[in-house]
């Protein structure tokens, strides 16, 4: 007897996810009006992540247990190999969707003939204060999501949110056809890659304004410091992405964007670890070489820079204070990244 193709496949990768991965499958499970499996692989978890999940009775549910720590994108992808949807459902281990969601994006994608669909989040912070990322009537202006568009939303420090924070949902055949798959080599930003990928493969994107995911930022993990290597991956993918596809002027326009942006938080990240580690020397290069990388530091930081500086000002003065930047990239655990 053939087995009944579920519409959608939940991709669940989950590392140290013990306390909120119920609510993630649960979720999941709750769908209305569409048949779901939801495929959680555990990235080999120091906590009780795999067993709550293995608890599950639920023939819908299923894990994948990896030998060995793979990352966010070696996670999902352990998860893409089996999916049998004919849709792919991103969920990170720590949010949650609305049970109208998947049957939502799925019927939105058929009337518009697209192969991605994005939507709206809802943002519940410590406080538990529920905010909406995008206002709708902004997204409903958007119709679809072109890669232009998500090429430029990704310029790092130009806003508190952008299109990188939608959770797509895939079609299977699409994702095959062209055999896209999330970068492992990136420790952030595999997300990001991947849409990006299906756009420049000509995949159209069709924008759900009313939000169906649910972003939990939890304790402790509120931001991720963004590290040299990290700053160096993405660079690096950037520069494959590049090599593997062919963008339009607009893209292009937007990529040099994205790319300028990239080496200015390089630079940035360098400066505030040569000032942190009192390498005047180090700094006052780092500052000469690219200026912008100045504008991006917190006050305390350029007030006690500009001290530290006092003699040298007569070579290259800094000008005003620059504009309070932060010098971290959303996203808590090495499995939720956001942007």
């Amino acid at each position: 007897m053939e087995q009944h193709r579920p519409d959608a496949t939940f991709i669940v990768a989950a590392f140290k996810a013990a306390e909120t991965i119920e609510r993630a499958i649960d979720s999941a499970l709750a769908q209305t009006g569409v048949s779901v499996e939801v495929v959680v692989i555990d990235d080999c978890s120091p906590d009780d992540t795999a067993e709550i999940v293995d608890a599950y009775t639920d023939p819908r549910v299923r894990l994948i247990r990896l030998d060995k720590n793979r990352g966010p994108g070696g996670a999902r992808n352990a998860g893409l190999a089996t999916a049998g949807g004919d849709w792919i459902v991103i969920l990170d281990s720590d949010d949650a969707v609305s049970p109208d969601r998947t049957a939502r994006m799925i019927a939105r994608a058929k009337a518009t003939k697209a192969q991605i669909v994005v939507d709206n989040v809802d943002v519940v912070p410590l406080d538990g204060q529920i905010k909406r990322m995008f206002q709708e009537t902004q997204l409903s202006a958007l119709e679809t999501l072109t890669l232009p568009a998500f090429i430029g939303s990704n310029v790092l420090f130009q806003a508190e949110h952008n299109y990188g924070y939608m959770k797509p949902i895939f079609e299977r055949r699409f994702i095959e056809e062209h055999g896209l798959r999330f970068d492992e080599s990136l420790p952030i930003g595999e997300d990001y890659l991947l849409l990006a990928s299906a756009l420049a493969k000509g995949g159209r994107c069709a924008v759900e304004p009313i939000a169906g995911y649910t972003y939990y930022i939890r304790s402790g993990s509120i931001s991720r410091v963004l590290k040299l290597h990290q700053v160096d991956a993405m660079l690096a993918a950037d520069a494959t992405f590049l090599r593997n596809h062919r963008l339009d002027e607009a893209s292009m326009l937007a990529q040099d964007r994205r790319h300028r942006s990239i080496e200015d938080a390089r630079s940035f990240i360098i400066l505030v670890d040569q000032i942190k580690a009192g390498s005047l020397s180090g700094a006052v290069k780092t500052a000469w070489r690219n200026p912008a990388a100045v504008r991006h530091l917190r006050m305390p930081i350029a007030v006690r820079l500009r001290r530290l500086m006092a003699p040298f000002t007569a070579i290259r003065p800094f000008g005003p204070p620059p504009k309070t930047m932060n010098r971290t990239t959303p996203g808590n655990s090495p499995h939720k990244n956001k942007g």
